[in-house]
């Protein structure tokens, strides 16, 4: 398999669900500006809608959508303990916690990203940020991970995202449960081999 990926983009999150999975995965790089791969290849042809993550398959078909890789990739080894049993209650709970990463903080990150936004709207977008994950602050408070004391996809994801929190300088010192949680999870051998390999500190 091989993902495309941009370091520290959300392509991070299936990246750590791999190598927690112990599956075998090759890197091939993005420029975004130019969209082309570190190995030469056209990303628009590998993924029309022009952003990581995306993931060739063996046999040459190619998965985009984050949420959708990491469920792929989980369901590869179950015993890995990343995603419960299809059809389990469980597992509906972290598509759940998926589902809400994606909508309601990953996105909300991408204007933030942006130089032209204007100064309103970046407070309103870091206010929105704030209300969501106070919901999260509150599981984090009383067990290790979103779903308990297993680490499933959606810890890489949450993980993935906030990381970005320090990259924009957003003061989130009143959520100590979701920084010690960053840091717990930044810890994991599989996760530091991920930042690793994408040049990213741990």
């Amino acid at each position: 398999m091989k993902l495309y990926y941009l370091p520290g983009a959300c392509s991070l999150s299936p990246h750590i669900v791999a190598r927690e999975a112990g599956l075998d995965l090759t890197l091939d790089k993005v420029d975004h500006a130019s969209k082309r791969t570190a190995a030469g290849e056209d990303f628009l042809a590998v993924n029309p809608k022009g952003y990581v993550p995306a993931l060739r398959l063996d046999d040459g078909d190619v998965l985009t959508e984050g949420a959708v890789i990491v469920q792929y990739l989980a369901d590869q080894r179950p015993d890995a303990g990343l995603l419960p049993a299809a059809g389990s209650r469980a597992r509906y709970h972290v598509l759940e916690s998926l589902s809400y990463i994606g909508t309601e903080l990953h996105k909300t990150y991408s204007p933030l990203f942006n130089l032209a936004t204007p100064e309103a709207v970046r407070a309103d977008r870091i206010a929105y940020l704030k209300r969501r994950y106070g919901l999260l602050e509150a599981r984090l408070a009383a067990q290790p991970f979103l779903h308990g004391e297993q680490f499933t996809v959606a810890d890489a994801y949450l993980f993935t995202v906030t990381r970005w929190a320090d990259y924009l300088k957003l003061d989130f010192s009143e959520f100590p449960a979701l920084g010690a949680f960053q840091q717990r999870v930044a810890a994991r051998p599989a996760v530091q081999a991920a930042l690793r390999a994408e040049g990213l500190s741990g």
